[in-house]
């Protein structure tokens, strides 16, 4: 399983981003995605997760309203629509997956999933 997240870099405040994460065919077929953030000296934090079954979403409350998970079947991606960026958005952001069959929904936890891509730096200025 490999996934591979990009469209990281540098935003003023109020800016948009839009980070991508491609992952292989058998991974999007039966795994929830998950989109996590990582500030130096701190634990994974959770943003978004979309339900592979439904695309279902779930936000933490942060971000709600201003961010946007998606995905296109075809394409094999996930996406991280991020608008009204702050500049307590600035992290390291990672995609990761999830075995639908652990029945974990949402799961907001780094251990809870299964498999990680590398992490895109996120840089909000103010």
């Amino acid at each position: 399983v490999q996934l591979q997240a990009s469209g990281g870099g540098l935003v003023p405040a109020g800016g948009s981003l839009r980070l991508s994460c491609a992952a292989s065919r058998r991974t999007f077929s039966s795994y929830n995605m998950g989109w996590f953030r990582q500030v130096p000296g701190n634990e994974h934090e959770f943003v978004a997760t979309i339900r592979w079954s439904d695309g279902s979403t779930y936000y933490t409350d942060s971000v709600k309203g201003r961010f946007t998970i998606s995905r296109d079947i075809a394409k094999n991606t996930v996406y991280l629509q991020m608008n009204s960026l702050k500049p307590e958005d600035t992290a390291v952001y990672y995609c990761a997956a999830v075995w639908y069959a652990r029945g974990v929904w949402p799961a907001q936890n780094s251990y809870e999933y299964d498999y990680w891509g590398q992490g895109t730096q996120v840089t909000v200025s103010s």
